[in-house]
């Protein structure tokens, strides 16, 4: 199937507009991660306390900043869970330590950050533990219990906790909803120790520095070793410039997708890592296709010059690359608008990376061997030209 019958399109004449894109979206990325946004390592890379927090409506951003910046917690980030109308965030600490304590003490930090309403002398319902309830219920004595009393609080707080986080997806609206999970006896009680904030924690997880700057340099080894393993295939298979030139294709590639999400201030998490991962070989594989064809024509084209056997390559090969892309890029696209928060950032890279990684096979990996043939035939031609000297001398 072809989408274009003999195409003729002179690629290499335009290379300069192709070179002034790349620098416009390699220089602003560049600025941005060294200046504005900086690459925004997800929480694998850089170490944190991960604390999921459910409201019970969709939140404001500015608000939620403004309760941490108050509290005194400035370095943070927020992302939603899902929509940007979504009920629940991430708040991403800076905390770092590993132990038990830690967790709690990054719970507490947020529940005191965002809860400035508290009434003295009460806890909040929707964010204390079955242990806590259990032993306020004990105190309270609400069923007269005898001997058991540990074991039916206990089995009344755990009922009470299950209904607020496995029913209510942890945040209670009313201490009257609890009168199908527990005893109405239970129930009537609370209200005199507990209140209810409009938010819950859902879950607090950490992970360690350590741990962080392990998986960078792994990253950065698996980048390295897949550039340096195309390097070599391609330079067997071909000519050392090939492989030179497929290396630098892909760290263009890279370079602006990664630029792509310091613009857009999108985490760069490990599943991101694997899209760049994924796109360094899709690259590779258009790129390599040019370049078979190029070295088929070359050797049915000898008198030709390289930019025009190059353009023909392009143009017989164009078909191809856009169907095989425009393929995948519909696919990509449709998981970065329907993946989910999960999978957005790997959806992000690849949609990105599919359209930079196809432009840069045609605008930049065949440009650079005619540049690398011009190059050469220059410098044999200067090598060449006898001395100014010896050429009056001969005179």
């Amino acid at each position: 199937m072809e989408l274009f019958r003999n195409p003729n399109i002179d690629f290499l004449g335009k290379k300069w507009y192709f070179l002034a894109f790349s620098l416009v979206f390699s220089v602003a990325g560049v600025f941005s991660m060294l200046f504005w946004h900086h690459v925004p390592l997800g929480i694998e890379f850089r170490g944190g306390t991960l604390v999921e927090v459910k409201f019970a409506q969709a939140p404001n951003d500015d608000t939620i900043r403004g309760a941490m910046d108050r509290a005194g917690l400035h370095n943070f980030r927020i992302q939603r869970l899902g929509s940007a109308s979504s009920d629940e965030v991430l708040i991403n600490l800076s905390v770092q330590e590993t132990s038990e304590a830690a967790l709690d003490q990054g719970k507490l930090r947020i529940i005191q950050a965002l809860d400035t309403n508290a009434p003295p002398g009460k806890q909040d319902l929707n964010n204390t533990s079955s242990l806590t309830l259990a032993a306020y219920l004990l105190e309270k004595d609400p069923l007269h219990a005898g001997t058991d009393a540990n074991q039916r609080y206990a089995a009344q707080a755990q009922a009470i906790i299950d209904y607020r986080d496995k029913v209510k997806g942890g945040v209670l609206h009313s201490i009257d909803e609890l009168k199908t999970a527990a005893d109405p006896a239970v129930v009537a009680t609370l209200p005199e120790g507990f209140y209810l904030s409009n938010f819950g924690v859902r879950n607090v997880s950490i992970v360690g520095p350590q741990v962080g700057s392990q998986l960078k340099n792994q990253a950065w080894i698996a980048i390295g070793f897949s550039l340096a393993g195309m390097l070599i295939y391609l330079g067997f298979r071909f000519e050392w410039i090939y492989g030179v030139a497929a290396v630098i294709t892909v760290f263009h590639d890279t370079l602006i997708t990664v630029g792509a999400f310091s613009l857009t201030n999108k985490e760069i998490s490990l599943t991101v890592i694997a899209a760049i991962l994924t796109l360094i070989g899709y690259s590779n594989n258009d790129t390599i296709v040019v370049f078979d064809r190029i070295r088929e024509n070359i050797k049915l084209m000898r008198r030709e010059k390289l930019a025009d056997i190059v353009n023909r390559s392009i143009n017989q090969t164009l078909s191809r690359t856009i169907l095989t892309a425009g393929l995948t890029f519909i696919t990509v696209l449709a998981l970065y608008l329907f993946g989910g928060e999960v999978l957005n950032g790997f959806s992000f890279a690849l949609v990105i990376g599919i359209l930079i990684g196809t432009y840069s096979s045609i605008a930049i990996a065949a440009p650079i061997l005619v540049a690398y043939q011009d190059w050469r035939l220059n410098r044999g031609r200067s090598t060449a030209a006898p001395p100014a000297k010896a050429v009056a001398g001969r005179k």
